[in-house]
């Protein structure tokens, strides 16, 4: 064997190595371990480098540092929540679907998650609408502004919420903002510099300021939250940029789902940006749970119960996808789920095709364009699984549908920041508001309805038409999925 061949041989045999001891030194779910094993083994060289920026855990001290924080957050919850028993009632009334106690119970045994039934809900579908609304409840704050996104962009819409909270801060009002080092790309520390020096707080959740020193794909904060002087308080799949408020031509109009709430759940988000801020900045720079009631809000009490879940990779529990399960198990009648991104793992995928072939009307809604080529055509493939097996599949033709939302039996509803795909049940941090009033799942299921008019239900004969390379993109996708 030439000295070429034999050099060929070592790194491949090194190359095998490290790729069995990289995959198992970590526990993982055997259809991750098998993903990344085939990355790998085909890829020498560049698969660690490619693991080494989609495939390394969390640190034992960071989840530590996450899962002490959360623990002393929720008790300052309970705590309070004590205290308001007489208005947080477990099953309240006018709920009659049977799964709502089971969901009830689920999230408190899985994330102490209380039911609360004391607010009013606007529902946001135009990214316009909501960003003139959270402008004008920032521009009336009093006491502090509390802002956690994912995404917020150094464009002109992440310059006027910049310029919003800049103006607060130099008011005197508490200003604190929580974004994701890689999903902002260009809101740099020093892009944030003028609300620093205004006396507001800005800090990456959770990571180096420095993209290249935060080299890492997963466990990203995914979650979008807005709470504003215990009064007001915002949840839903909107991030900040340009492209959310339909001015990049490229999406189109931009389809979402965003709920602002007043009333008692503020308190819910309250807590969980604090749970998310105090881990990340650290004993030095947190800020105190409050240990007595909030104020009542201004606005007319409502009765639109709700909780609020959160699910990351420092529990094994995904919370979110547990509640997904058993949303659509429990189903009576129908089930309407709406997500740009469709990679199921297996519990997910069997829960929809089995509700299906029970005779639940199972839709789902997704993109006709893709915002990430690779992830889409994963979305494709499972979107024809699904066509297969029943379950009908809408594609959004009327701009990009980016909306996370499932409604059951118009009785029972969710909206939030996770995805229906594996990166956001286990792999980044999520937060998610299960609704209880019949009245709210009424009003989604009246948007799901308007947009399935904008949409072109795919068939088994359009599957077929797709040609061989397209199928083998998806097919390869679909191998992927797990580290996607």
């Amino acid at each position: 064997m030439s000295l070429f061949g034999i050099m060929i041989t070592v790194i491949l045999v090194l190359n095998t190595v490290g790729a069995v001891f990289t995959v198992l030194r970590s526990v993982r779910d055997i259809s991750t371990t098998w993903a990344w094993l085939l990355v790998l083994l085909f890829l020498p060289v560049g698969g660690f480098i490619l693991y080494l920026f989609a495939g390394r855990g969390l640190s034992a001290k960071r989840v530590r540092a996450i899962q002490t924080e959360y623990r002393h957050g929720i008790s300052a919850f309970v705590r309070l929540q004590q205290k308001q028993n007489a208005r947080n009632r477990l099953l309240p009334a006018g709920v009659s679907a049977p799964a709502a106690k089971e969901l009830i119970a689920l999230f408190l045994n899985t994330d102490q998650a209380p039911l609360l039934t004391n607010q009013q809900v606007d529902i946001f579908t135009d990214g316009t609408a909501k960003f003139r609304q959270l402008f004008a409840d920032i521009d009336a704050a009093k006491r502090y502004v509390m802002v956690e996104y994912y995404t917020i962009y150094n464009d002109a819409l992440g310059n006027e919420l910049r310029q919003h909270l800049i103006a607060k801060a130099q008011a005197g009002v508490a200003v604190y903002v929580l974004y994701d080092a890689w999903g902002s790309l260009g809101a740099s520390a020093k892009w944030w510099r003028p609300l620093v020096a205004a006396g507001g707080h800005a800090e990456t959740y959770f990571s180096s300021r420095h993209l290249f020193l935060d080299f890492r794909l997963n466990y990203r904060d995914h979650r979008k939250i807005v709470v504003i002087d215990d009064q007001v308080g915002y949840i839903g799949g909107f991030n900040v940029g340009d492209q959310y408020v339909s001015r990049k031509p490229k999406f189109g109009f931009w389809r979402d789902t965003h709920l602002r709430i007043l009333g008692d759940t503020v308190l819910a988000l309250k807590v969980r940006f604090l749970m998310d801020w105090n881990a990340t900045v650290g004993a030095r720079d947190a800020i105190a749970y409050a240990q007595s009631a909030p104020a009542p809000t201004s606005a007319t009490p409502g009765q639109n119960a709700m909780q609020i879940v959160a699910s990351g990779p420092d529990s094994d529990a995904q919370q979110i996808k547990m509640g997904y399960v058993k949303l659509i198990t429990g189903a009576a009648h129908s089930v309407w789920l709406q997500s740009p991104y469709l990679i199921p793992d297996d519990t997910v995928r069997d829960a929809l095709v089995t509700a299906a072939l029970a005779g639940i009307d199972v839709r789902v809604m997704i993109p006709n364009m893709p915002d990430h080529p690779f992830i889409y055509r994963a979305t494709q493939y499972y979107a024809a699984q699904l066509t297969r097996a029943g379950v009908k599949v809408y594609h959004y033709q009327h701009g990009f549908l980016h909306a996370k939302t499932m409604v059951v039996d118009g009785k029972l509803a969710s909206v939030g920041s996770a995805n229906c795909d594996i990166r956001s049940f286990k792999l980044n941090f999520e937060v998610n508001a299960f609704l209880y009033d019949p009245a709210l799942a009424r009003r989604l299921s009246q948007i799901f309805e308007a947009d399935q008019a904008h949409c072109h239900l795919l068939t088994v004969q359009d599957i077929e038409a797709q040609g061989w390379w397209l199928h083998f993109k998806q097919d390869f996708s679909r191998l992927l999925s797990p580290i996607l």
